[in-house]
């Protein structure tokens, strides 16, 4: 699952752990680490790949569903092992009403991170929009979102063919 700030994530996470899914967030417990870009074009967060390569190998070989997020500039190098590439989606006044009113993650509450919040949804969104295999729009009730993450999963602790 992917999405820009404030499209829900985290919240969708949290209610797809509580329907019994292992789901990992990987804003939190050290899976990203800030990196140069290629070409020395400046440092952006990317997931530790030896991390994030152990998670999907063990769910490779124990199967069941495993809902991984995060949005990440090396993101795409793990796309191939992802039964779906999930984005996450809202309108850019509903992303900013949503970080401005969170009390669970401080980010986006400063001029410079709102900035960049609106700098990578123009910049960012497109490129995850042309790399996802499906797009769900997050003004749906909450139930509805997850429910559509978990049919295409299929139940928690079932692995599909």
């Amino acid at each position: 699952m992917t999405g820009m700030s404030g499209t829900g994530k985290s919240t969708v996470l949290d209610r797809l752990a509580k329907r019994g899914y292992h789901v990992v967030d990987t804003d939190l417990g050290g899976w990203i680490e800030d990196a140069p870009l290629p070409g020395g074009s400046g440092v952006e967060p990317q997931w530790r790949e030896d991390r994030i390569d152990r998670l999907v190998a063990e769910h490779e070989r124990s199967g069941g569903p495993l809902f991984l997020a995060g949005t990440v500039w090396n993101q795409g190098r793990f796309y191939s092992r992802f039964d779906q590439v999930v984005l996450l989606s809202a309108p850019l006044d509903v992303m900013l009403q949503r970080i401005a009113t969170r009390s669970d993650n401080p980010f986006g509450k400063s001029r410079e991170e709102h900035d960049r919040v609106v700098a990578d949804t123009a910049e960012v969104e497109p490129l995850l929009r042309a790399s996802a295999t499906v797009e769900i729009d997050t003004r749906q009730p909450l139930d509805e979102v997850v429910d559509r993450l978990a049919s295409l999963a299929g139940p928690p602790g079932v692995s599909l063919p």
